[in-house]
């Protein structure tokens, strides 16, 4: 019995399977709920084969609760992308109509047509890292909320309300100096208090997340933190959301996965370049508060951005061209530590990156560089190679 492709398209409470051989003959099918019954029965049928792959779409998303399953397991499990198994989808059907059994064929055919597929490991850090991070970006925009109602409420209770940056306590101390006596005077102080007393919950619980992701990401032995513009909670999101950063070819290709290289808008005797918004928008954000912090202070970034102005670009434009070098520069500290890990502490790890925006090779600029192009051919991985 030769090797199988075990496609899959997960859904919360169901999944549905095809099995094909590496001919892209159907040899079973299935319908299977995710509770613990039906994943031991799906689990059944595919052990059945001794060479198999699950292949599982999405496996960063609706597909992450399953494939895990599978992995904790000890089966081996490959990432299919949604965009690549709706080509495959396309393609055989010549129309994009969906069924599960439809999805799960493109599934398996894409996968076992495709070589360098992710393969799927169990849970890390880097995962803890993300689950962090969200809930601290949650917690910030839970405080915006609550500030923006504490500042609606003093405005009608004092004249002139009070300052933009307000802290739990100055609130506080502001609302004690009100003393309404009409209803709706006193119904509006008792609200603004209770929010007050919920700003500052929540500010104990940003400083309870915060102590955590730096401590978590000074384990991680990141040196994120070492550039200028980078505080934990952007070291966390970097580290949580790109992972392995072997997994981009170039700098030119990160830079495209996070929005930061340009789109070429040249027309005629035009030569000019716009920002794009494709791309991870948590990641360039992150780049977006580094060029911010570096804009304030006596940086090369702030250095290079103002060389930016002075050739004719416009601040959109300058920023912009910021970003994109300041992706370079997160790609080679991120590069660096990756090394740092490989070598250990006696191997060589190159020179020392300074937090700047400055390239080591005055000569290249990659601030004008728009997306780049394929990727040097990879060797077939033995995993998905055709016998």
């Amino acid at each position: 019995m030769g090797r199988v492709i075990i496609g899959m398209d997960p859904h919360k409470r169901s999944a549905t399977i095809e099995i094909i051989n590496d001919r892209e003959r159907i040899l079973a099918r299935g319908r299977f709920t995710t509770d613990r019954d039906g994943y031991q029965a799906m689990l059944k049928l595919g052990r059945q084969h001794k060479e198999r792959i699950w292949a599982v779409e999405g496996c960063s998303g609706i597909g992450r609760h399953i494939a895990q399953r599978l992995v904790a397991d000890g089966e081996t499990v490959v990432d299919v992308p949604a965009k690549l198994s709706a080509r495959v989808r396309v393609f055989d059907t010549g129309q994009g109509r969906k069924t599960d059994p439809v999805d799960a064929h493109s599934v398996a055919v894409a996968a076992l047509r495709t070589t360098g597929l992710r393969q799927v490991a169990v849970d890390d850090v880097t995962v803890a890292l993300r689950l962090l991070v969200d809930r601290r970006d949650g917690l910030g925009h839970a405080r915006t909320d609550l500030l923006n109602r504490i500042h609606k409420l003093l405005l009608e209770l004092l004249p002139g309300g009070a300052k933009q940056f307000l802290s739990a306590p100055q609130a506080r101390t502001l609302l004690n100096t009100v003393r309404p006596r009409d209803l709706v005077g006193s119904t509006r102080r008792r609200l603004t208090s209770e929010l007050i007393t919920e700003l500052a919950q929540v500010d104990k619980k940003i400083k309870a997340a915060n102590k955590e992701l730096t401590e978590l990401v000074a384990a991680t032995g990141s040196s994120l933190q070492d550039l200028n513009g980078i505080g934990p909670s952007g070291a966390a999101r970097l580290i949580g959301d790109i992972g392995d950063i072997s997994r981009f070819a170039s700098r030119g290709h990160f830079a495209s996965w996070n929005g930061t290289a340009p789109l070429d808008a040249s027309s005629g005797d035009q030569r000019r370049h716009r920002l794009s918004r494709a791309g991870n928008r948590r990641i360039n954000r992150a780049l977006h508060i580094m060029a911010i912090v570096q804009l304030r202070h006596d940086t090369e970034g702030r250095a290079y951005y103002r060389r930016k102005l002075a050739a004719g670009k416009t601040p959109m434009e300058a920023m912009r061209c910021l970003k994109r070098r300041l992706s370079d520069v997160v790609y080679k500290q991120m590069t660096k530590d990756a090394k740092k890990v490989e070598t250990g502490p006696g191997g060589h790890v190159g020179a020392t990156l300074q937090s700047s925006a400055a390239d080591p090779t005055p000569k290249v600029d990659t601030s004008e560089q728009s997306l780049p192009g394929p990727a040097k051919p990879q060797p077939r991985t033995p995993l998905l190679a055709v016998s």
